[in-house]
């Protein structure tokens, strides 16, 4: 019998640019594909690192060009924008590759907002880099101007960072929940979700933030009582000790067991710990759930168990 996934698919699955996105889409469409063959449901969710950052780029150098007629573009707006043409790309992607082995199934990418809290402590404490590098005068400018957060990167100039509040639930549910029921394969919570608060009445508003596509995922996966959670990555499986003489691989974690490599400094924050943590929350969050950590092209073969990192009770 199928399981219901929702897989989270990292920046290696989409290219840093508008030419590899095209190309890279195509693989991930096999591979995603492979799994629909296997007689599962799938939702798929995606990152956004790059994409959200051109956008936001170009929107600053066009307010630069002449800012009496172009204000700056709010930042959810950004995530908006890179949803769409992202989704774009891997839902004719998935159709074509659908269609070649003659599978029948709708694909529809969903425009998902994703509440958060207003008072997360993110909020006082923005660390998540996005947009062009600035000189520390341009830097003062929009500080003093915008009211933007900015912080000195690494000698190579001055950034915008904005806050990675954690994600409370996916605006849009109903809609993603109906589609996957009339068998269509959907594309939402991109780049982990337009990040969205409410205000007074039923108005959303839109947020200054960058969800963690990880955390937004994993969100989605337990609303939509999803079986399985696989988070893509750039390696096969877990490891600790990584990238040392006695690095081990890892096939299984329990939740424990992950919690305590975890405050051991075992995972990179920013890069492995944020899917660990995320598959331990999935893993808990109800009996019989499982996350898998593994790459794109071993998504298969880590179903049916043969690699990749799982995380279960």
């Amino acid at each position: 019998m199928g399981k219901r996934i929702v897989v989270a698919l990292g920046g290696n699955a989409l290219g840093n640019n508008l030419p590899e996105q095209m190309a890279a889409v195509k693989q991930t469409a096999r591979a995603i594909a492979d799994l629909i063959e296997g007689g599962n449901e799938v939702i798929v969710a995606h990152g956004n690192g790059p994409q959200v950052g051109m956008i936001q780029k170009a929107m600053a150098e066009l307010t630069r060009s002449n800012p009496e007629k172009y204000i700056p573009c709010p930042l959810s707006v950004c995530v908006a924008m890179s949803q769409g043409y992202i989704g774009y790309d891997l839902q004719n992607a998935l159709r074509e590759e659908l269609l070649d082995r003659d599978i029948q199934k709708g694909v529809a990418t969903v425009l998902t907002q994703v509440e958060v809290d207003p008072q997360d402590p993110a909020f006082r404490n923005p660390t998540k880099p996005i947009g062009a590098f600035m000189t520390e005068e341009e830097a003062k400018r929009m500080v003093a101007e915008r009211g933007y957060d900015v912080t000195e990167d690494s000698g190579r100039g001055w950034r915008r960072v904005v806050a990675s509040p954690k994600p409370v639930s996916v605006i849009e549910l109903d809609t993603i929940q109906a589609l996957v029921e009339s068998d269509h394969i959907v594309v939402a919570c991109g780049g982990g979700g337009i990040p969205v608060f409410k205000t007074e009445g039923h108005h959303l508003k839109g947020a200054a933030a960058v969800i963690d596509k990880d955390f937004a995922s994993e969100v989605l996966a337990e609303e939509l009582n999803a079986d399985v959670l696989i988070i893509l990555t750039a390696v096969e499986k877990v490891a600790v000790n990584f990238g040392k003489p006695d690095q081990k691989w890892l096939d299984h974690l329990t939740p424990e067991k992950a919690r305590q490599y975890a405050a051991e400094g075992q995972f990179a924050p920013g890069s492995m710990l944020p899917k660990v943590e995320a598959a331990v929350k999935f893993a808990e969050s109800k009996p019989g759930r499982t996350a898998l950590i593994t790459l794109l092209e071993k998504a298969k073969a880590g179903i049916a168990g043969e690699t990749g990192t799982s995380i279960s009770l």
